[in-house]
């Protein structure tokens, strides 16, 4: 449903987003720590924009989802590519690789990976690293993981690390635990980029289901101009919360949409931009490159905002704290914040991603090598969930930044007619040339 508002100066108007989006009031609804600290918190100083909401019920240190919970798997609220099939990590190690090779082999060779889950992407990719070891061979390969979760920390430590890994003694070292892979590799956890030192040198950051979590702020468009989504209490029912419509124009409203916007309804995440632009600078200063696999669009969608709970679709302002929050990832709001200073590559379907990067010759590869039926029918039922179009396989997309540099060495080393396109130069966006 579009939202629908007759505003008026001074007057907040109730607004609905979605059908799944608001619980009859006279369902009985259950309170959460959460629930009572956003309560208070608007009761104070009246509704909260929707970054706000999401900012609190995800990350706040004390009970947000991501810090509390351990939400992937069957057992959790969702389940991410990397858990389903050891062929996407395997790949997705493989584009690393291809990506430090493009760049002249540099002696430092840095993974950076956003929101590690349970480490189930950075161990399949560990494990091409170490197949691959005589390609590496004079490099010095070392792990960086972005994690605001000490409670997953904790279990990307065991898988990637076994015993091998301790705290910080000082909860101001922004490296707060750190290890050693069976291989010798060491591993860093942070709890933000700036936090990772930007002397690191040659780096790929890899972003899996990470953009979707960050706060967007949402907007739309009414005959009085665009006014923000907050998020506020329902009178009649006090543990019940509703959307409600800006009276006026915020400062979010009036600042984070473009002058052409065509949409009525837009969700903006300033928090993305800031990222992909300090990603943006530390490529073009040190290169490297950055891959970003999520759901998302190319500026086309408006109202994506969702909660998951038991991997069901959940009322997102019901129960906050319980269930995952996200929202499709704008990639054309992306490339504008990457600016000139690097190239961009996608959005291109997960589907198209991996078949360019091979994803049907290592399935071969691998049922050659099962012995037993159960692993052949994992194999192939992982396969068909990332890859089959109605499942994952164009729900999902992938977007790069490379260094402009990257782009013209490849671009005097290859011979083409004058009148023939140059192919898309990065892996996995055109077929894979190792």
């Amino acid at each position: 449903k579009r939202l629908r508002c007759l505003c008026s100066p001074g007057k907040w108007i109730v607004s609905q987003s979605r059908a799944y989006s608001n619980t009859p009031q006279e369902e009985l609804l259950p309170s959460t720590p959460m629930l009572k600290h956003l309560a208070s918190k608007i009761q104070s100083t009246g509704p909260i924009s929707v970054a706000e909401y999401m900012r609190e019920v995800l990350t706040n240190p004390v009970s947000g989802y991501y810090v509390r919970n351990d939400m992937l798997g069957p057992e959790g609220d969702f389940v991410t590519s990397p858990e389903i099939s050891q062929l996407f990590g395997e790949l997705l190690g493989i584009w690393c690789i291809s990506e430090w090779m493009a760049a002249g082999k540099p002696k430092e060779f840095r993974l950076v990976e956003f929101g590690p889950g349970r480490g189930s992407l950075a161990s399949d990719i560990l494990r091409v690293f170490g197949q691959l070891r005589s390609v590496l061979a004079g490099s010095r390969v070392s792990i960086h993981l972005v994690e605001v979760s000490p409670k997953l920390s904790e279990v990307q430590a065991q898988r990637l690390t076994g015993g091998r890994s301790e705290a910080a003694g000082s909860e101001n070292d922004p490296t707060y635990r750190q290890g050693t892979t069976d291989t010798g590799l060491p591993v860093f956890w942070y709890r933000g980029l700036d936090d990772v030192p930007k002397d690191l040198g040659f780096s790929i950051f890899l972003a899996h289901e990470f953009f979707d979590a960050l706060p967007i702020h949402k907007f739309q468009r009414t005959e009085q101009g665009w006014r923000e989504v907050m998020v506020d209490i329902e009178p009649q029912v006090p543990n019940k919360l509703r959307f409600v419509l800006s009276p006026t124009p915020t400062l979010a409203s009036s600042t984070l949409l473009q002058a052409d916007e065509k949409r009525d309804h837009v969700e903006v995440s300033p928090e993305a931009g800031a990222l992909i632009q300090r990603l943006a600078g530390r490529i073009s200063q040190d290169g490297g490159a950055a891959l970003i696999a999520d759901y998302g669009h190319d500026g086309t969608k408006t109202d994506t905002f969702r909660g998951f709970h038991g991997h069901k679709l959940h009322d997102v302002l019901m129960a906050p704290g319980t269930a995952d929050l996200t929202a499709d990832v704008d990639f054309r709001y992306l490339r504008r914040m990457a600016g000139d200073g690097v190239a961009c590559s996608g959005p291109v379907t997960q589907l198209q991603f991996l078949k360019n990067m091979g994803i049907d010759v290592r399935l071969q590869v691998l049922l050659r090598s099962c012995t037993d039926t159960a692993s052949r029918t994992q194999l192939l039922h992982g396969f068909d969930m990332i890859m089959n179009p109605e499942k994952m396989g164009e729900r999902f997309k992938f977007f790069a930044l490379v260094p402009h540099s990257r782009l013209a060495v490849q671009a005097r080393g290859e011979k083409t007619e004058k009148k023939a396109p140059a192919p898309p130069p990065v892996a996995g966006f055109s077929d894979l040339k190792l």
